[in-house]
């Protein structure tokens, strides 16, 4: 048997190509939407991709299912309660997937979602005990997937923690605790609360370390899963819809396209949102009017999504030698309205200083000063609510960065705003936001709540 992990640190996604070494047959499950990299090993190693898994419609992502039925002719196949624009394979509890001696069996695992799925996988058929279940999103280590993202779909937090807690208690956990534990998603995903940095794991370990592998009862199990879940991304449900649709097919060099000034400026002029992925610093230093910043070298595409509308025309500017990875990153969340990338923007910068604007960043005394004043300004931590446990300015506003979006009216237009996080990145983003939602006084505080905390 042939069995590999593709993992995305930038989205702490899983993704995994299973094969028959004998029959060359394959699977791939959970992928992400630029594919290249399963069908080069599966081409490496003489295998035949025959069928594509999603264990549930993924929100975070958009999957590569439709990328690799176009290049392969494998089905697509999803739990049988998945309702699809596209031809799927429905796949119901107990359904043997035979690769040749490799052998695949499904597990219906809702919870996280109505439609969620396992996949048990097998060296031979006759194994007693499995060789690992890909658990998606109803096992993570250390977590369970979250049950409350589906609320605007007429489905409760408190309906599927029940199936969750199904799925997990009784299904999950009467596997043989040698059965390795193979999750779509790693710490820092927004799927759920409390996830192991630790890419795989046990049955048994996870019977005896995650909280919500103890023994309890159903009405603990929703509760305590319930329980201080993080805002979601506001594209999850964009995503969570998309992955149910008939759609453009990723295609890298349409998005990919280099502008010179005139153009970059023209489609800017005419009202693309312009996305900057350079660092905090260089974006500070200078940057077009208007400009978003989300910086590339961190969580890009789930903030990207975070502070920005799938239904924004966009143009990027990237740093160097980045613009293909900075688009390609864009189109995992199917942001896929790119008009290009600008060509050189050093150059360009120079020649339009009228355009050119510099971010405001205050010194934790510089902050200090301006509270102590006769006019001090609005802070706002967009921190998560976790992290504000731990230490806070006094009198600031909460307001958690996947939440700004939808809270702007809660912020005045005509008074002073200090944003922080807690090293500063995600202040960056959170006020370049600000500025370009017409909040013109907004800056923010270098080296976050750490600097503010190691000056007190």
């Amino acid at each position: 048997m042939f069995f590999a992990q593709y993992y995305l640190d930038c989205l702490s996604q899983a993704s995994y190509l299973i094969a028959d070494e004998t029959t060359g047959r394959a699977v791939v499950v959970d992928p992400r939407r630029d594919v290249d990299e399963y069908l080069a090993e599966a081409e490496a190693r003489g295998f035949t991709v025959e069928g594509v898994i999603n264990t549930h419609f993924h929100a975070d992502f958009l999957s590569g299912h439709l990328e690799l039925a176009a290049r392969t002719g494998a089905w697509i196949g999803y739990g049988r309660r998945a309702e699809t624009e596209f031809p799927v394979r429905k796949l119901a509890e107990g359904e043997r997937i035979s690769l040749g001696t490799v052998e695949l069996e499904i597990l219906e695992t809702p919870g996280h979602t109505p439609e969620s799925i396992s996949v048990l996988v097998r060296e031979r058929a006759e194994d007693a005990v499995p060789y690992g279940v890909l658990t998606g999103d109803a096992l993570f280590i250390g977590d369970v997937g979250r049950p409350d993202l589906l609320a605007s779909a007429g489905v409760t937090a408190d309906e599927l923690g029940r199936m969750l807690y199904d799925s997990v208690q009784h299904k999950l956990m009467a596997l043989p605790d040698e059965v390795r534990v193979y999750p779509a998603h790693g710490a820092g995903s927004a799927c759920g609360k409390n996830l192991s940095t630790e890419l795989q794991s046990t049955i048994g370990q996870q019977r005896a370390t995650n909280y919500a592998c103890a023994p309890m009862t159903e009405g603990e199990f929703v509760a305590i899963v319930t329980a201080g879940q993080p805002a979601a991304p506001g594209y999850f449900g964009y995503d969570a819809d998309l992955n149910r649709r008939e759609r453009e097919l990723f295609d890298a060099a349409a998005l990919a396209t280099p502008l010179d000034a005139e153009t970059f400026l023209a489609r800017r002029a005419e009202g693309a949102v312009v996305v900057d992925a350079r660092d905090p610093l260089d974006f500070a230093a200078g940057h077009l009017a208007g400009a978003i910043n989300v910086p590339a070298d961190g969580r890009f595409a789930e903030q990207s999504g975070t502070v920005l509308d799938p239904s924004w025309q966009l143009l990027v500017v990237a740093p160097e030698g980045r613009e293909q990875e900075t688009v390609t990153r864009l189109a995992r969340i199917g942001f896929d309205r790119v008009a290009g990338h600008l060509a050189d923007p050093e150059t360009t910068f120079r020649t339009v200083p009228e355009q050119m604007r510099q971010a405001a960043r205050r010194t934790v005394a510089d902050l200090r000063d301006e509270l102590a004043g006769s006019e001090p300004p609005l802070v706002i931590d967009v921190r998560g609510g976790a992290e504000r446990e731990g230490g806070l300015i006094p009198g600031s506003a909460h307001i958690p960065l996947a939440e700004l979006p939808k809270r702007l009216a809660e912020i005045p237009q005509d008074r002073a705003v200090v944003v922080h996080c807690a090293g500063g990145h995600r202040s960056s983003i959170a006020a370049s936001l600000l500025r370009h939602h017409g909040h013109p006084q907004t800056s923010d505080l270098l080296g976050g709540y750490g600097a503010w905390e190691s000056a007190a």
